[in-house]
């Protein structure tokens, strides 16, 4: 079992930045993604950034180059630091982490970006 506790949810302008953390605990398998995905109302949720353990990383073309996922393995936490916020990146942001034989979710931490 994995238990993933996300935080840094909250109210910003547009424009603005926010970073959001994701820790991880349990039993971490050596090799895995860990990434965040979001879902706005009405919405399917959908994959925003994610990194390997190697340090690959990966993007939704609509957070390129506004958004930067980042991990510190020391602490089995990963990041996601937002800038240039839109309205549109309004959303439940969910952690996730996922190995070749098993995912997690964390449960969810919601910002909303305010025009």
């Amino acid at each position: 079992q994995v238990q993933l506790v996300e935080s840094g949810g909250g109210l910003v302008q547009a424009g603005g930045s926010l970073r959001l953390s994701c820790v991880a605990s349990g039993s971490i398998f050596k090799v895995h993604v860990m990434g965040w995905y979001r879902q706005a109302p009405g919405k399917q949720r959908e994959q925003v950034a994610s990194i390997t353990t190697g340090g690959s990383t990966a993007y939704v073309d609509s957070v390129k180059g506004r958004f930067t996922i980042s991990r510190d393995s020391a602490k089995n936490t990963v990041y996601l630091q937002m800038n240039s916020l839109k309205p549109e990146d309004t959303a439940v942001y969910y952690c996730n982490y996922r190995t070749w034989r098993d995912g997690y979710w964390g449960q969810g931490t919601q910002f909303t970006v305010s025009s």
